[in-house]
């Protein structure tokens, strides 16, 4: 029986950024053909959510933003666990409460001096719109929610579920957690591997950690086009207003699988309009549309009221 392609009812993981895969991960599941013997390699690693919800056996998950990585080698390592996020977020929660902004403020400024997970975790949560923006020092530097109830019990509950659910999806898994650019990532694949790749959108301006031009989008398409792995590529197609250049001038002779959806995390209301995304696929990794796909054995509910409004 083969890994890919199969049927996923998809969860959030316990970090947010703008661009979230949560609602593509049954696209990208039902889209790839891949065995899982070799690895599945992220060289844009996100909020993870693609790789915890595939869940393979071993994989080699990448970013340049260092912050990300430690918490999930937190997760992984055991030093990051559902009962202390609760502690953590129930006792800043509080402060939060209590004091308004200026907490926020105070542990944002903490984090981009000592650089803690669980602060970045508070902060992901608790900033505006759920963005993920660093300034060019390193810097996070999204300002307040304006919401200083945040952390309800019931948030707090889910974010620990969603700890604790990252914590079984790599459990007992060969996961390599790495801090680094894409091309070393991409140069390391080899035959039997499977490259998810999920860059910053070009045109769209939505990086969530460091720059990333179109001149490095093109040198990504090349890198992909001559990898000894085989690549499912996310990108936007189109929208209301434009079409993605990108995707016809490097990917014309590739299978595509799309499907339209509205992003509810981001900075301006333009960038919330509906848009068809694309998953690109090298011919290896292409599974025949619409063909049947076995089914996760516990499917979980589909998305909660509040999963993608809670940012």
């Amino acid at each position: 029986m083969t890994f890919l392609p199969r049927s996923i009812v998809p969860k959030a993981p316990p970090i947010k950024t703008q661009g979230i895969k949560t609602k593509l991960v049954p696209l990208i599941a039902r889209s790839i053909a891949w065995d899982g013997k070799g690895r599945w390699i992220e060289p844009f690693l996100g909020s993870a959510v693609v790789a915890l919800n595939i869940a393979p056996q071993r994989a080699l998950l990448a970013d340049t933003n260092e912050h990300m990585i430690a918490l999930y080698r937190g997760i992984q390592e055991g030093s990051i666990t559902g009962p202390a996020v609760r502690k953590f977020l129930e006792r800043e929660g509080a402060e939060l409460l209590d004091k308004g902004e200026s907490h926020y403020y105070a542990i944002r400024d903490r984090f981009n001096e000592q650089g803690a997970p669980l602060d970045f975790l508070f902060l992901s949560r608790s900033c505006f719109n759920g963005m993920m923006r660093f300034n060019k020092k390193g810097g996070f530097n999204v300002p307040f929610c304006r919401k200083p109830e945040r952390f309800r019990p019931a948030l707090v509950t889910k974010i620990v579920n969603q700890v604790e659910w990252a914590r079984r999806a790599m459990d007992g898994k060969d996961w390599e957690f790495v801090a680094q650019d894409w091309r070393i990532t991409i140069a390391g694949a080899r035959s039997g591997d499977l490259i998810y790749c999920d860059p910053p959108y070009v045109g769209r301006h939505t990086d969530y950690y460091n720059g990333f031009t179109d001149e490095e989008s093109d040198d990504l398409a090349q890198a992909l086009i001559g990898t000894d792995g085989s690549f499912a590529l996310s990108n936007w197609l189109e929208n209301k207003y434009r079409r993605n250049d990108y995707v016809d001038r490097w990917f014309p002779d590739y299978a595509w699988r799309t499907m339209s959806h509205f992003y509810h995390v981001g900075p301006q209301e333009a960038l919330r309009n509906e848009m068809t995304e694309v998953v690109i696929l090298s011919p290896c990794a292409a599974a025949p549309p619409g063909e049947p796909v076995q089914a996760d054995e516990a499917p979980l509910p589909l998305f909660e009221t509040s999963e993608l409004s809670d940012v």
